[in-house]
């Protein structure tokens, strides 16, 4: 796997659908994003509190990789780093082709390990109108395709800045696909 660069953090203490960006964010173990409305160690995404909220939090962090961005913006899309609520942006990690259990370095300390694919949710298009679409497909087997970035939990807390590098640790085998968290 390529390795790559961290290009945007972003955190939010208030639910609301995007996250502003900042200069750094803390990842704390075992917990989320230091000061995020979704940091815990039991589920915090509303429907999920609403299911049982006595769930493990496999959701902490939440990653996207830039090149989504890229995409959607030849369909006409003007998306940017925290418009769709992730914490991390990332460039140069092909994150949806990572295994379950995957370890992500981030910086000099933080590590996260990657728990599963984000469902996007209608809120996509409450923000943009037919994004949902763009981050929504199916393949050639017609199987669902979900394009929303990853989530993970914090193994190791530390800060995480734009331009830290990632490094990608991969799962001893047999690697499990990602599925929907």
């Amino acid at each position: 796997m390529d390795d790559g660069t961290v290009t945007a953090v972003s955190s939010n203490g208030t639910y609301s659908f995007t996250k502003p960006n900042r200069e750094s964010i803390t990842l704390l173990a075992g917990l989320g994003v230091d000061g995020d409305v979704h940091a815990g160690v039991t589920v915090r995404h509303r429907s999920r509190v609403a299911q049982d909220p006595t769930r493990p939090n496999l959701r902490q962090v939440h990653l996207i990789h830039a090149e989504l961005f890229d995409e959607v913006a030849e369909a006409g899309f003007a998306v940017t780093p925290g418009d769709l609520g992730e914490n991390v942006t990332t460039r140069g990690v092909d994150l949806l082709a990572l295994p379950t259990g995957t370890r992500l370095h981030l910086g000099a300390e933080a590590v996260v390990e990657v728990t599963g694919l984000r469902n996007p949710c209608a809120q996509i298009d409450g923000f943009r109108h037919g994004l949902l679409k763009q981050v929504v497909g199916r393949d050639a087997d017609g199987a669902l395709v979900r394009k929303a970035g990853i989530m993970g939990i914090v193994l190791t807390g530390g800060e995480v800045r734009p331009g830290d590098p990632i490094r990608v640790e991969l799962p001893a085998e047999p690697h499990r696909p990602l599925e929907r968290v």
